[in-house]
C-alpha cells in the first residue's frame, strides 16, 4: 500500500511540476515576449501621459490666444499691440525706441 501512495505521490508531484512549468511559460511569455506584454503597455501608459500633458498645455495656450484676440476685436487695442509689438507706425510718423540701460549691467 506504502508503495502506491508513493507512486501516487510522485505522479501527483510531476503533474504539479508539469502544470507549475507550463504556467511559468505562460506568465513570462506574457510579460516579455507577447505583443500586448506588460512592458510594452508600461511604454504606451508614459507616452499616453507625456501627450497629455502636451495637450493641456496646448490647450492653455489656445485660452490665451483667445483672449488676446478677443482684446484684439477694439481697434484702439489693435494699434497699441501692433505700436508695441512690431514697431508699426502710422504714415508720415516717426518712432523713437528708448531703452534703459540698468546699473547692474
Amino acid at each position: 500500500m506504502s508503495d502506491f501512495l508513493k507512486k501516487l505521490k510522485s505522479l501527483i508531484n510531476k503533474t504539479y511540476f508539469k502544470y507549475l512549468l507550463i504556467l511559468s511559460a505562460f506568465i513570462f511569455w506574457m510579460i516579455f515576449l507577447d505583443t500586448n506584454s506588460l512592458l510594452i503597455h508600461a511604454e504606451l501608459n508614459r507616452e499616453i501621459k507625456k501627450l497629455k500633458k502636451k495637450k493641456d498645455a496646448l490647450t492653455e495656450e489656445i485660452v490665451k490666444d483667445k483672449g488676446l484676440i478677443k482684446r484684439l476685436e477694439n481697434i484702439d487695442s489693435l494699434e497699441l499691440y501692433g505700436r508695441e509689438k512690431y514697431n508699426l507706425k502710422k504714415q508720415n510718423e516717426d518712432i523713437f525706441i528708448i531703452e534703459y540701460k540698468l546699473e547692474n549691467e
